[in-house]
């Protein structure tokens, strides 16, 4: 059994990491959100910090361990740039779910009771978005193995 896994492991390595440093990077974010928001930050802010720590968090992750890049000199600023722009995309997006979703729909349909707990579910379904095409983006774009 123990063979097996291995290779299982080296096979999936990639996405296996990924999804492991992915949630990592993810409960970083969630939990940066809900420490910001308890502080009264308004949401686009809050969103936009909690983006901000999380890409370094998640560059240094992916270049070491997830795609194991060994990039240099100018690929590597190529690299770091692309992923920082990619990643500024999926901010944005991230920044409209949470504007749309926390400070538009949830106060118009929800009692304020209810408001911290919307805020949790709706960065966790903003999160999911970003996950898939964070995914997409270094896969495609940022980290490409040169052939």
């Amino acid at each position: 059994m123990t063979e097996r896994l291995k290779q299982l492991w080296a096979k999936y390595y990639e996405q296996l990491t990924y999804l492991i440093f992915g949630g990592l990077a993810t409960l970083l974010n969630i939990v940066l959100a809900m420490v910001f928001r308890s502080f009264g930050m308004p949401t686009t802010l809050n969103t936009v910090l909690d983006n901000v720590i999380c890409i370094l968090f998640a560059y240094t992750t992916n270049r070491l361990w997830v795609f194991k890049s060994r990039s240099r000199g100018a690929d590597a600023l190529r690299e770091f740039g692309s992923f920082i722009a990619c990643r500024l995309g999926t901010m944005v997006m991230d920044v409209a779910v949470m504007w749309l979703g926390a400070d538009v729909i949830g106060p118009a349909l929800l009692p304020a009771a209810w408001l911290g707990l919307w805020f949790l579910g709706v960065k966790v379904f903003s999160n999911v978005l970003v996950i898939v095409f964070n995914y997409v983006f270094s896969k495609k774009i940022i980290f490409i193995k040169k052939k």
